[in-house]
């Protein structure tokens, strides 16, 4: 095929118009079908049409998940992270309205590490020549600024990390600004590796093999259900 040939989109078969081409492993892909992928998978060019199709179809399913989640906590300054402590999941977004994108909900037990980023910046400042030439001061001065972000990371078949910018204006060290993101840079650390200790703790008791007891109020030898009741005469045995 030539350079110019008309190309189709492998996922949705409409015509790719110019510059609109995502490259896939094996195929094309067109830009509106792209603009579904889950803003936290990288690296599209080495997925199959297959994976891809496979992926989209992930995050069509997830938009049912997005319309039930109902925050009960929400952490962060730029990029929120909202918990929903009632249904063990949270989401990350960076809008006014998660309910009108397709943010990828998670569950709690797929949290599997968090840690804080802070980047910092280095600029020169410079004085002005007598000729309102820029000039560097002898020994040179520096201007240090700082940006601040959470590194999640997360078991899913599609991504790894989610990068949570919690600040990204280039503060200065030690103003109110920097003091704020650090703070919440914090919370939400403190919030998740909580959640994922719960989370851990919850999966082990789960694992654990049931005994059986004689229910107080029947007599029947029984392994309580989930809810911890009696399957004969639902009596509430604990």
């Amino acid at each position: 095929m030539g350079l110019f040939d008309k190309k189709y989109c492998d996922i949705c078969g409409d015509k790719i118009g110019l510059l609109g081409n995502r490259k896939l492993e094996d195929g094309n892909m067109c830009k509106d079908c792209a603009k579904l992928i889950s803003p936290w998978l990288t690296g599209r060019k080495g997925y199959t049409v297959e994976e891809m199709k496979e992926h989209l179809a992930y995050r069509e399913e997830n938009k049912e998940k997005v319309q039930a989640f109902s925050a009960t906590k929400v952490l962060g300054l730029e990029t929120k992270v909202y918990i929903d402590e009632d249904n063990g999941q949270f989401l990350v977004y960076n809008g006014r309205n998660f309910k009108e994108g397709n943010p990828d909900v998670l569950d709690f037990s797929q949290i599997t590490g968090c840690r804080i980023d802070i980047d910092e910046h280095e600029h020169e400042i410079y004085r002005e020549g007598p000729d309102g030439e820029e000039l560097s001061y002898d020994p040179p001065r520096y201007e240090r600024t700082y940006d601040f972000e959470v590194i999640l990371s997360v078991n899913s078949p599609w991504f790894s990390e989610i990068n949570i910018i919690v600040e990204s204006s280039d503060v200065e060290k030690y103003s109110h600004e920097y003091r704020q993101a650090e703070q919440a840079c914090e919370e939400i650390k403190e919030a998740l590796t909580s959640i994922r200790s719960e989370a851990r703790s919850a999966a082990v008791e789960a694992a654990k093999p049931k005994m059986a007891v004689n229910c107080p109020f029947c007599g029947a030898s029984v392994v309580p259900d989930a809810s911890g009741k009696c399957e004969y005469c639902g009596g509430a045995i604990g």
